[in-house]
């Protein structure tokens, strides 16, 4: 569903990514980790057509990025924000609904709501919470009417950009198990950014190591304890000593 193909970008001086190489199979999700500054985020940017590449090739379903029409590309896409990013002026149910309110497409006001109260449903939460607004609710919450705006409109493709930060253990675990419920009953394809291992082993099929913008080790979730790659290793198990410097 999506291929990369020597993807490099640079910000002036600073070789964000040096040349990516990636695959991710229909129907199947991958988790990309890595440090902080890695180029994790500009990776996502560049599939999306958010920011434009220096070099290299970017495939979704095998249609190039660069020449595919953007309304289009983005509509096959859902995102769930690290910050929540919904909009404080809106009520839950019209932040849920945002994008089916919009476009040639357009739902009435009345089916959009009953879509995203059916949404909001599907990620526990109750139909009361459709008519409060994001600042009534705790972050949990938050972050699940951030995946329920990120599925409402079916989307064939989702990116889930740190679902867990900020969250204490049980509401990670909970978030952890939503997302991997629905991306096996959407059948959708899947790529999330996370530092959190225990999201990492909750959640993907295949996992991606990106260091100093190339991917270090790339392979299913199973394989990646017995791999050898020593950044990888380093990174998994928080080791202080290994190739990857520590900034003091």
């Amino acid at each position: 569903m999506i291929e990369l193909r020597g993807v490099a970008k640079r910000f002036g001086t600073n070789q964000v990514l040096r040349g990516i190489d990636l695959s991710l199979p229909k129907g199947q999700s991958m988790v990309i980790i890595g440090g902080s500054g890695t180029g994790k985020s500009v990776l996502l940017k560049c599939i999306l057509g958010l920011v434009r590449p220096d070099a290299g090739t970017i495939l979704v379903d095998g249609q190039d990025v660069e020449r595919t029409n953007r309304d289009a590309l983005l509509a096959r896409f859902g995102m769930l924000f690290q910050g929540g990013a919904l909009f404080d002026s809106m009520r839950v149910w019209e932040n849920v609904a945002f994008r089916l309110r919009r476009g040639a497409k357009a739902l009435p006001k009345a089916r959009a709501r009953e879509v995203a109260v059916e949404k909001l449903r599907r990620v526990g939460l109750k139909p009361e919470v459709a008519d409060l607004f994001p600042a009534e609710l705790s972050g949990g919450m938050q972050k699940r009417v951030g995946l329920a705006r990120a599925i409402a409109a079916e989307p064939e493709i989702i990116f889930f950009d740190e679902p867990t930060t900020g969250l204490d253990p049980i509401m990670s675990g909970v978030i952890n198990e939503l997302i991997r419920e629905i991306v096996v009953e959407m059948g959708a394809t899947a790529m999330t950014i996370t530092h959190d291992m225990t999201s990492v082993r909750a959640i993907a099929d295949r996992v991606a190591m990106l260091h100093d913008g190339l991917i270090r080790w790339t392979g299913p979730v199973s394989g990646m304890d017995a791999a050898d790659d020593p950044y990888l290793q380093q990174f998994i198990h928080g080791r202080a000593k290994g190739p990857i410097e520590s900034v003091r």
